[in-house]
C-alpha cells in the first residue's frame, strides 16, 4: 500500500468525480486498517524530492490534519491517537519531517516546518521529543547548511512557539532559541529569506523572553535588532519587524521608556511615507501603547493608594508630535472605503488610534484637534471634509463632558446640514459622528443632553431624511435613531419627548428595512436591530397604540416569509435571516405591551396566531431550531402564562430539537432557557413533559460533546422543574441531585489562574445554588425529607465558596438564599448539621456589611430562618 499512496494522492486531486471518490476511499481504507504506518506513509512522501509536488502537498495536509483539528474534541482524539503509537514508527516520521526543511521544494519545507510544531505541541508539554531544539539550532550553528534549510528551521521555530507554552522550555532552550533567531536577522550574514523567517520567528519567540526583557544588556541587544530590521529594503521585512514593536508594546510596556524616542522616529517615518502595510503596524504599535495605559489607568484607584504597575504616559509626553502625525493619515481615505466593511487602511487605523489616545489623555487631546477640524471642514475637497468630521468623531470619547459640551452645542447644527453634503463619504462618516454624539453625550437620564426639546424636532427631520440615503448612509443613520431613542430610556419626562416622532420612525425604519438597493442584508439587519430598540424604550403609556398597530404589520411580513422560492441554499440563508429578524421584532413587542396588565390583552388575542407563525418558522427548517424564534416563544410564554399549554402538543418536538442540538450549541442554550420560561408560566401544568426533557437534560449534561457554556443553565433549570411540579420532582432526584453533586467538586478543583475558567466557575457555582433553591422549596410544603440525605455536602459546598474570594456577587446572593431556603425547607431536621458548621455566622455578617441592599436583605431573611430552626 506504501508504494501506491503516490497515486491515490494524485487521484484524490482529479478532476474526475468518480476517480477522486475511489483515491479518497482507498487513503480512509489504509488508514483506518493501519493508521501508524499511514502517518508513516505520509511523512516518507511529504520528504522524497522525486515525488511529484502535488502528492507530497495533499501528504502534508493530511498528515497536518491528522494531529491537530479546531474542535477540541476531535483534537483530544487525534493527539490520544498520536500517543498511542508505537515509538519507533513515530522516530521515523519526526526524522522525515526533519530531513523535509532541507527539501529542495519550497511548499515540502514549510508544510514539514508546520506539522514539526503540531507534533512538537503535544509531545513537548509532555516532556518527549527533548531532542527536537537542539537538532533546530544545530541547522543554525553551523555555517555550511544551505539557506533554504535555515529559512524552513527559522519557520518551524516559530511555529514550535506559537504552538507550545513559555513554561515547555527551560531557560536555556529560551536562550538558544532566542540567540539563534536574532542571529537569523542579520542583514551581514542572511539573505531575505532567512532574516523574513527569522523575524516572523521572533515574533512567536517574544512570550518566551520575559527573562531576557528584564536584562538591559540583552533587552538593548533585541531591541536593536528589531529596530534595524524594521529599516530592511525589503517591505515583508519591515512590515514583520514592527509587528513585533507591537507586540513588545503589549507584552513589555514597562521597559520601553529608553526606546521611545528611537520608535517614535521610526513609527513616524513608516507613518508618513512608507508602503501602506508597514505603515498600518507603525500605528496600531500607539494603538497598543494606548491600550496598556487605559487598562493601566482603570488599575490605578485613588481611594486604596495602590498606584498597581508604573504608568510611563508615553501618549501624553509624545502628544504634540503624535497627534498631528495621526490626523495626516485621516487625509488618506480611499474611494470605495465605505462601499466594503473588509477595508481596513491608514485612514481608518489613524482615527480609530486617535480615538484610542483621546481615551488616554481625555481633555488634553481637545486643542491638538480642533484646528483641523475647523480648517478642513469647509475646504472644497471631500477629503479635507469627511477627514475634520472623522477627527471630531474620534475624540468624543475620553474628554469631560463639560470639554465637550460647548464644542459640540456650536457643531452639532452643522453637523445636521452635512448630511445633505454632496458627497457620499462624508455623509456617511457625519451620520457615524452623529451617532457616537448620541451614544456619549445625550443622557437625559442623567441630567445631561445635547439635545434639547427645540432641536429635537430638527434632529429627528434630518435623521428620517437621510436614511433614505445611499445604504451606507442609511445604516449609519440607523445607527443614530438607536442612540436616540436609547438615550431617552427611563429619562422621566423626558421620554414622552420623542413620543410624538414615533409613528414616524417605525414607518421610515420598516421601509428601510424593505428596501432592495443593499446588496447584502447588513442595512436590513440594522433597520430591524433599530426598530427593537425604538420599541423598547418607547413609553408603553403614550405609545402602546402605536406599538398594538406594529404587531399585525410584523406578523404579515412573517408570513410572506413562508413563500419565498427556495432554489439555492443562498435562498434558504436570506429567509432564515429576514425570519430571524422578523422574529427578534416580535419578540421585543411581545414583552413590551405585556408589561402591563392594560396592554397585555393585545398579546393574549393574537397569541394563537403569532404561536402559529412560529411553528411555521420552525417548519422551514429540517433539522435545526431557529434560536430567535425559540426565544420570542419563551417571550410569549411568560406573556400568556398557564395558557400556552394548548401549544405544548405541536411545540414539544421543537423543544426536544433545541435540547440535542449539541452542534449548535447556542440554540441548545436558549431552548434550555425557554425550557425555564414555560415551567414558570405552566407550573405543574408542564408535569407530561418532564419525563422527557428531563431525559434530555440529563443526557445533555452528560455529554462530552456539548459546548460546556449550556450546563450552567441546565442546572438552574432543574431549579425551575422542581419549582413548578414539586413533589413530583423526586423521581427525578437519584439523577439529578449526583449531578449537581458532582459538578460541585468539579468547581472545587478549578483551575483559578484562568481568567475565562473563573467566569465559567462563578456561573456553575451560582447555577448549582439556583438548582438546589428550587428543588427545596418545591418540596418546601409537601417532602422536604427527601433532600435530608443532600444537605450536609450542600452546606461542605457552600463553605467553600464563602472562602473563596473570587466568587462573583451573584454566587454570593445564590449561596445565602439556598442556606435560608435549607433551613426554611428542613428545619429542625437539620440543627445537628448546623451546631457543627461554624462559618455561616461570619459569612452571613460579611454578607449584611454589604452596599448591596439585596443581598443585605437575603442575608437577613436567611439568618432569621436559621435561628427559627436553632430555637426549634
Amino acid at each position: 500500500m506504501a508504494m501506491e499512496i503516490t497515486q491515490f494522492l494524485l487521484a484524490a486531486q482529479s478532476a474526475d468525480a468518480k476517480v477522486r471518490t475511489e483515491a479518497e476511499a482507498s487513503l480512509r481504507q489504509f488508514q483506518e486498517q493501519n493508521m501508524p504506518v499511514f502517518l508513516l506513509s505520509l511523512s516518507v512522501e511529504l520528504s522524497n524530492d522525486d515525488k511529484p509536488v502535488e502528492s507530497r502537498r495533499l501528504a502534508g495536509i493530511v498528515l497536518k490534519n491528522s494531529l491537530d483539528a479546531k474542535d477540541a474534541i476531535r483534537k483530544e482524539q487525534l493527539v490520544q491517537q498520536w500517543m498511542a503509537i508505537d515509538i519507533s514508527i513515530k522516530s521515523q516520521i519526526k526524522d522525515s519531517l526533519l530531513r523535509t526543511l532541507g527539501s529542495s521544494v519550497p511548499e515540502a519545507r514549510h508544510t514539514a516546518a508546520q506539522v514539526i510544531a503540531k507534533i512538537a505541541s503535544i509531545e513537548i508539554p509532555r516532556k518527549q521529543w527533548p531532542e527536537l531544539i537542539g537538532s533546530l539550532l544545530n541547522n543554525m550553528t553551523q555555517k555550511d547548511k544551505p539557506a533554504a534549510l535555515k529559512q524552513a528551521t527559522l519557520e518551524a521555530l516559530g511555529y514550535v512557539c506559537e504552538e507550545i507554552s513559555h513554561q515547555d522550555l527551560v531557560q536555556d532552550e529560551v536562550n538558544a532559541v532566542l540567540t539563534a533567531v536574532v542571529q537569523g536577522m542579520n542583514l551581514a550574514e542572511h539573505g531575505p529569506e532567512v532574516r523574513l523567517a527569522a523575524t516572523k520567528a521572533l515574533y512567536n519567540a517574544l512570550e518566551f523572553a520575559q527573562t531576557n526583557f528584564e536584562n538591559e544588556m540583552e533587552r538593548n541587544y533585541i531591541m536593536k535588532v528589531i529596530c534595524d530590521t524594521a529599516m530592511s529594503k525589503e517591505v515583508e521585512i519591515r512590515q514583520a519587524a514592527f509587528e513585533c514593536l507591537v507586540a513588545i508594546a503589549s507584552a513589555y510596556y514597562e521597559v520601553l521608556e529608553p526606546y521611545m524616542q528611537t520608535l517614535f522616529q521610526l513609527t513616524s517615518n513608516a507613518v508618513k511615507g512608507d508602503e501602506e502595510t508597514v505603515a498600518l503596524q507603525a500605528i496600531e504599535f500607539w494603538s497598543s501603547i494606548c491600550d496598556e495605559e487605559i487598562e493601566l489607568q482603570e488599575f490605578e484607584s485613588p481611594e486604596s493608594g495602590d498606584s498597581g504597575p508604573p504608568h510611563s504616559g508615553f501618549i501624553e509626553k509624545a502628544l504634540p508630535s503624535l497627534v498631528p502625525l495621526l490626523l495626516e493619515t485621516l487625509l488618506k481615505q480611499e474611494e470605495d472605503q465605505d462601499q466594503d466593511d473588509t477595508i481596513w487602511n491608514i485612514s481608518m487605523a489613524g482615527g480609530t488610534c486617535l480615538g484610542l489616545v483621546a481615551r488616554t489623555v481625555g481633555d488634553a487631546i481637545v486643542p491638538l484637534v480642533m484646528p483641523f477640524v475647523e480648517s478642513n471642514i469647509l475646504k472644497p475637497d471631500w477629503r479635507c471634509r469627511e477627514a475634520a468630521t472623522y477627527a471630531f468623531g474620534s475624540i468624543l470619547e475620553g474628554p469631560t463632558v463639560e470639554k465637550l459640551s460647548p464644542l459640540v452645542q456650536a457643531g452639532l447644527d452643522f453637523l445636521l446640514n452635512a448630511m445633505k453634503d454632496g458627497n457620499n463619504h462624508v455623509k456617511d462618516t457625519t451620520a457615524w459622528t452623529l451617532s457616537r454624539i448620541f451614544e456619549l453625550l445625550h443622557s437625559p437620564a442623567s441630567g445631561f443632553s445635547i439635545i434639547s426639546p427645540e432641536n429635537l424636532k430638527r434632529v429627528v427631520g434630518v435623521l428620517l431624511e437621510s436614511i433614505k440615503d445611499a445604504p451606507n448612509v442609511a445604516e449609519k443613520v440607523c445607527g443614530a435613531i438607536y442612540y436616540l431613542v436609547q438615550g431617552y430610556e427611563d429619562a422621566g419626562p423626558s421620554a414622552s419627548l420623542w413620543s410624538p416622532y414615533l409613528t414616524d420612525i417605525i414607518s421610515c425604519l420598516i421601509s428601510t428595512a424593505d428596501r432592495t438597493d443593499g446588496g447584502d442584508s447588513k442595512l436590513r439587519s440594522s433597520a430591524y436591530e433599530t426598530l427593537n430598540e425604538v420599541v423598547r424604550c418607547s413609553n408603553i403609556a403614550e405609545t402602546s397604540s402605536i406599538i398594538a398597530q406594529l404587531l399585525p404589520v410584523i406578523m404579515n411580513k412573517l408570513g410572506q416569509t413562508m413563500d419565498i422560492q427556495i432554489v439555492s441554499s443562498d435562498d434558504r440563508e436570506k429567509q432564515g435571516d429576514l425570519q430571524a429578524s422578523l422574529c427578534g421584532v416580535l419578540q421585543v413587542i411581545i414583552q413590551k405591551l405585556s408589561s402591563t396588565d392594560e396592554t397585555k390583552t393585545i398579546i393574549l388575542q393574537a397569541a394563537d396566531q403569532i404561536m402559529l407563525l412560529f411553528l411555521k418558522v420552525f417548519g422551514c427548517r429540517s433539522s435545526t431550531v431557529h434560536e430567535e424564534a425559540m426565544l420570542a416563544i419563551g417571550a410569549l410564554a411568560y406573556a400568556t402564562g398557564s395558557q400556552f399549554e394548548k401549544y405544548m402538543p405541536e411545540f414539544y418536538k421543537y423543544l426536544e430539537m433545541g435540547l440535542q442540538n449539541f452542534e449548535e450549541y447556542q440554540v441548545c442554550g436558549i431552548t434550555v432557557g425557554v425550557v425555564g420560561d414555560i415551567c414558570r408560566a405552566l407550573d405543574d401544568k408542564v408535569l407530561p413533559y418532564c419525563d422527557g426533557i428531563m431525559g434530555l437534560l440529563l443526557k445533555d449534561l452528560a455529554s462530552s460533546e456539548l459546548h460546556r457554556s449550556v450546563k450552567p443553565p441546565i442546572f438552574s433549570c432543574f431549579g425551575d422543574i422542581a419549582l413548578a411540579i414539586g413533589e413530583h420532582f423526586e423521581k427525578y432526584v437519584p439523577y439529578a441531585l449526583p449531578m449537581m453533586q458532582g459538578a460541585a467538586e468539579i468547581c472545587a478543583k478549578m483551575e483559578t489562574a484562568d481568567e475565562e475558567m473563573v467566569d465559567y466557575g462563578n456561573q456553575l457555582r451560582r447555577s448549582i445554588f439556583e438548582a438546589y433553591s428550587g428543588i427545596l422549596q418545591g418540596f418546601k410544603t409537601v417532602k422536604p425529607d427527601v433532600m435530608l440525605p443532600y444537605a450536609q455536602h450542600l452546606l461542605k459546598f457552600i463553605e467553600l465558596v464563602s472562602r473563596d474570594n473570587q466568587r462573583d456577587e451573584s454566587v454570593t446572593k445564590a449561596a445565602v438564599a439556598v442556606m435560608g431556603d435549607l433551613a426554611d425547607a428542613l428545619g429542625s431536621n437539620i440543627k445537628l448539621l448546623l451546631k457543627d458548621c461554624l462559618f455561616y455566622d461570619e459569612f452571613l455578617c460579611e454578607c449584611l456589611r454589604s452596599d448591596d441592599e439585596q443581598l443585605k436583605e437575603t442575608a437577613g431573611w436567611t439568618q432569621g430562618m436559621i435561628q427559627r430552626v436553632m430555637v426549634l
